[in-house]
């Protein structure tokens, strides 16, 4: 007889996108500060950029980029057993957690942390060929530097901020 578990899998989207959402704007403003900065823009003609990019990347390209991580996963398949399936976990089946029980504590955290590179990286391209539409007086190389540093920015602050708040959320149980 086997075991059938109605919880056999976390959609990490589902579960991290309320956060996705709410990050929005602490995003948005290090973006238009650094915009400010490095390409001396006024926080309007910055702002009138960087807010549709971080739109489109939010509702259209991490959707897009989970379901090709989804599309991935299946093809890969499942993994090693022991210790290293919740290593593989946290990795390679991210986009669709398997289900660990206790695990999973720590288990989400990771691959919050884990499923920022991909995001990085989907966040940069879009949203750099968004602002460039909307720059379009600006220089390809500036914009394409812009795009790096804000993003190295504001991602490091998502990453303080998501290993803050799991930290405090694990150790106050």
């Amino acid at each position: 007889m086997s075991l059938v578990i109605a919880n056999a899998g976390v959609p990490i989207l589902a579960v991290r996108y309320p956060a996705i959402a709410c990050a929005l704007v602490p995003v948005i403003v290090s973006e238009v500060l650094v915009a400010k900065r490095m390409l001396k823009l006024d926080t309007f003609r910055a702002a009138a950029a960087i807010v549709p990019a971080n739109l489109v990347s939010t509702l259209l390209g991490f959707p897009l980029l989970w379901m090709l991580l989804i599309v991935l996963q299946v093809f890969v398949g499942g993994g090693p057993s022991g210790f290293w399936s919740r290593a593989y976990a946290v990795t390679i089946q991210a986009p669709w957690l398997i289900h660990y029980g206790y695990g999973l504590r720590w288990m989400i955290p990771a691959v919050s942390v884990y499923l920022m590179i991909p995001a990085f990286f989907v966040s940069v391209f879009v949203e750099r060929w968004i602002c460039a539409a909307f720059w379009r007086d600006l220089s390809k190389p500036r914009v394409r530097r812009f795009s790096w540093s804000a993003h190295l920015v504001s991602y490091s602050v998502l990453l303080v901020s998501v290993a803050l708040y799991y930290f405090i959320r694990i150790r106050l149980g």
